[in-house]
């Protein structure tokens, strides 16, 4: 059993198919605050930050500390959360036709270890169609979503190549995490 420091139903999600047995509970943090010059950067310091207040909060010693942040990035400009349906079109329309990169950073750290891990999945998108993209929009499924982007749903039928894990642009290298639990 693991603590899933986090509110991702995305994040969830993916542990219980892995088989993972978690418990989600998680204090925030808020990353608005944060001066990064790199998405990598950026993901880190997002991540530590997670990773400092729930470690205070919860520890390690009941149950290992999972905590995890992705960012989206297009040409290496920081592609953050949406707050608006205007600012989700324009971070949409920055990606379509573009690559995109896709990064998290997780932090797990039980009684024996502490791993750290930095992932990128990089996809080549085609043009959104507009229509569609409006649809995308006005379901609000962008909510919440690092550069309002939904690889495992709006975006999919757009993916024309990647290069990486799934997972790790669904906000959790879930292929990684395996390996140490």
């Amino acid at each position: 059993m693991i603590r899933l420091a986090s509110q991702s139903v995305t994040r969830a999600n993916m542990l219980e198919a892995a088989g993972i047995e978690f418990m989600q509970e998680n204090i925030n943090f808020d990353e608005e605050d944060i001066l990064a010059t790199t998405p990598k950067n950026f993901v880190y310091l997002a991540t530590l930050g997670k990773y400092e207040v729930n470690y205070r909060t919860f520890g390690k010693d009941d149950y290992p500390l999972l905590v995890a942040d992705t960012v989206v990035s297009v040409d290496g400009k920081i592609l953050r959360k949406a707050y608006s349906i205007e600012q989700a079109k324009e971070l949409l329309l920055t990606q379509s036709g573009n690559k995109v990169s896709i990064i998290t950073c997780m932090i797990y750290h039980s009684k024996s270890k502490k791993i750290i891990d930095i992932s990128q999945t990089d996809y080549i998108f085609d043009k959104f169609d507009f229509d569609d993209l409006q649809d995308y929009l006005d379901s609000e499924e962008w909510m919440g979503k690092a550069g309002a982007c939904m690889v495992e749903g709006f975006c999919k039928k757009y993916i024309k190549d990647v290069n990486g894990y799934e997972s790790t642009a669904m906000g959790l290298n879930i292929e990684i995490l395996k390996t140490f639990i």
